[in-house]
């Protein structure tokens, strides 16, 4: 399940992008690889973000991995259900819906043409399949 109206990295982050704003989160594939998700690290709103640079983690049983931003710009919100210091604490919405309610932050982006220049979904399927 690859929707087509993302753009993705090969980093397994994907981004939708709506009016500027670029929605971020892990793909289907990498929640998957990483297993039940226990704890998220997202930065504050208000952080620059530098494309292909680490802007937090994701912890699992399993692993902890690094979360790469897919394009320059400001976080402009995050999903505080993802966040352990919210009273609403439920990092595996990443598992159970990682396209919607497990959408990790949004970016105001500095330039749209670096999201549209991402792998599109099936550029996204050849890598995940390899």
């Amino acid at each position: 399940m690859i929707p087509e109206d993302l753009r993705y990295t090969k980093e397994h982050e994907w981004v939708r992008l709506s009016n500027g704003v670029g929605e971020v989160g892990i793909t289907h594939f990498a929640q998957d690889q990483l297993g039940d998700i226990v704890f998220v690290e997202l930065p504050p709103v208000g952080t620059r973000l530098e494309a292909n640079k680490r802007f937090g983690t994701v912890e699992s049983v399993k692993t902890v991995s690094d979360l790469f931003a897919p394009c320059n710009g400001e976080v402009v919100a995050i999903n505080t259900r993802l966040n352990s210091d919210g009273d609403d604490f439920q990092p595996e919405l990443i598992n159970q819906d990682p396209y919607g309610g497990g959408w990790m932050i949004k970016v105001k982006v500095d330039n749209p043409d670096e999201v549209t220049a991402l792998l599109d979904a099936r550029a996204y399927g050849e890598l995940a399949k390899s």
